[in-house]
């Protein structure tokens, strides 16, 4: 089942990394635990990484017919998403 996600890192002072995002719940569950590198988004030497946890990651919405909505107006992801930046090991 597809859910519409909230990602949020605090990175202290250099900034916050965000998200909002379509995903399938398993890909969400699977990515749970692995790495993410967003590289230097937040300014050069920034190196933004760590290791993706639950409560990293918020449902909004599992309604569907909102989702699919969404969809089509290809508005979505926004942000920066963490299933889009995993570690290649992970992956």
């Amino acid at each position: 089942m597809k859910k519409l996600y909230k990602f949020e890192w605090d990175c202290g002072r250099m900034g916050v990394v965000d998200s909002l995002f379509i995903a399938l719940e398993e890909d969400v569950d699977k990515a749970i635990g692995a790495q993410v590198d967003f590289g230097e988004i937040l300014g050069k030497h920034s190196n933004v990484y760590g290791t993706l946890k639950q409560s990293d990651i918020v449902v909004v919405s599992d309604d569907q017919d909102f989702i699919e909505k969404l969809e089509a107006l290809r508005i979505l992801p926004t942000g920066h998403c963490p299933l889009h930046n995993l570690s290649e090991d992970d992956e």
